[in-house]
């Protein structure tokens, strides 16, 4: 995943992306922000979500398959899961591409905190285990 331009990441959206024709990374960036423009009102626009801080940069991995274009779509969030469920929720309602039709379906949307949690227990096991082994005589 390219760079995020957030400070803390607490969710990440990865979305199934189906496309009855050839497009480019870019023209499904455009269709995202283009038919969800104000549809969630200001407060959860991507644009202004984008250049605050909110939200990083949608990443898009594309591939042909058969003359359609098949791939995913991931989007970094620092909103609370209410807002970021909201913003995946407003994502699958793009139903185009350019001039052609799309389907585009929330895959899962991935709490990036628990995998910090994890790797947080799993050094503290290990520092534990550390300092009984060398610093505590028997």
């Amino acid at each position: 995943m390219g760079k995020t331009y957030i400070d803390t990441v607490k969710y990440v959206v990865t979305a199934k992306i189906e496309v009855d024709g050839l497009v480019d990374k870019s023209d499904v960036v455009g269709a995202v922000f283009g038919q969800t423009e104000g549809l969630l009102g200001d407060e959860l626009d991507l644009r202004e979500l984008q250049k605050n801080g909110r939200i990083g940069r949608i990443e898009v991995d594309l591939k042909p398959l058969g003359g359609k274009s098949i791939g995913m779509i991931t989007l970094p969030s620092s909103l609370d899961i209410v807002e970021t469920s909201i913003l995946a929720a407003a994502l699958e309602t793009v139903d185009r591409v350019g001039p052609c039709e799309a389907k585009l379906t929330i895959e899962r949307i991935e709490d990036t905190r628990n995998q910090k949690r994890k790797t947080l227990v799993d050094r503290a096991k290990g520092l534990v285990k550390q300092v009984m082994t060398t610093e505590i005589p028997e």
